[in-house]
């Protein structure tokens, strides 16, 4: 396999990497690529930060990153600290910029605009920051004390598309919650994961304590071992700044289900 391109993943939450990205971070990993995650939320010492810690060994992704804010609804998360959605928004980015400076990653990969299929505000609060961190990285005045100015070649939200939701939304959401995907034609890459989805779940598995609250990943969990595959084997991402109609191909590409018929980025944008 080809190097592929190093990958910073940026969420919100501890599990939200190996959901939303596991496969792409597998994938990366698995070629011989660097790749690292940052988590706005919780903070080192606590469980979750432990169940973390296993799931990025899993995926190879590195030591965790933690910002170390409060999930919006579990205090007990970062004891003293923020709400990471009411944090001074200038204080955020300059942490993110500091680790996008360090790492130097190529590609970057956060939620999309909606917070994924779920809207949740600590999602939608990450992907802002991460777009602002992205762009002020390349700027040498902008947070001088983080490091050396970096710019990543591309910025990848993760997402739905409006089939897929259609599909899987009843699994990936708890009944009568909104969901919030994507027109298929806003998708830039269709990411078959098959050949890492096991490595996928078994980090997915690693956040023991979602498991047993019955969160997605208790719920997930609860499947049957081949619908729980089929259901995480293809990932679907936004190049920000493409454009909202950015692959016309892609909604035929979806609704045949020839989820590899997208690559992972184009010949001219390598990610």
């Amino acid at each position: 396999m080809t190097t592929l391109p190093s990958l910073l993943a940026v969420f919100a939450h501890p599990d939200d990497e190996s959901l939303v990205a596991g496969g792409v971070l597998a994938r990366h990993s698995a070629s011989g690529a660097r790749t690292a995650v940052v988590t706005a939320t919780w903070a080192d010492g606590t469980w979750r930060a432990r169940e973390l810690a296993e799931a990025l060994r899993i995926l190879g992704a590195g030591e965790p990153r933690m910002l170390g804010y409060a999930d919006a609804g579990v205090p007990e998360s970062a004891p003293g600290a923020a709400r990471f959605c009411d944090a001074p928004l200038d204080e955020v980015v300059g942490r993110l910029v500091a680790h996008v400076r360090e790492f130097r990653p190529e590609v970057v990969v956060t939620h999309d605009a909606y917070g994924n299929l779920s809207g949740h505000p600590d999602h939608v609060h990450a992907h802002r920051v991460t777009v602002l961190a992205v762009q002020a990285a390349g700027w040498g005045r902008l947070y001088p004390e983080a490091g050396a100015p970096w710019q990543p070649s591309a910025l990848y939200l993760a997402t739905h598309p409006d089939s897929a939701a259609q599909t899987l939304g009843d699994v990936l959401l708890r009944p009568g919650r909104e969901m919030f995907s994507v027109p298929d034609e806003w998708v830039s890459a269709v990411v078959d994961v098959g050949p890492w989805v096991e490595q996928k779940l078994a980090a997915i598995m690693a956040h023991g304590s979602e498991v047993r609250r019955g969160a997605l990943p208790g719920r997930l969990a609860a499947l049957p071992p081949t619908v729980r595959a089929r259901v995480m084997s293809t990932e679907w991402y936004i190049r920000h700044g493409a454009g909202a109609t950015v692959d016309p191909t892609a909604s035929a590409a979806l609704r045949s289900g020839a989820a590899d018929a997208v690559a992972w980025g184009s010949a001219g944008d390598r990610a």
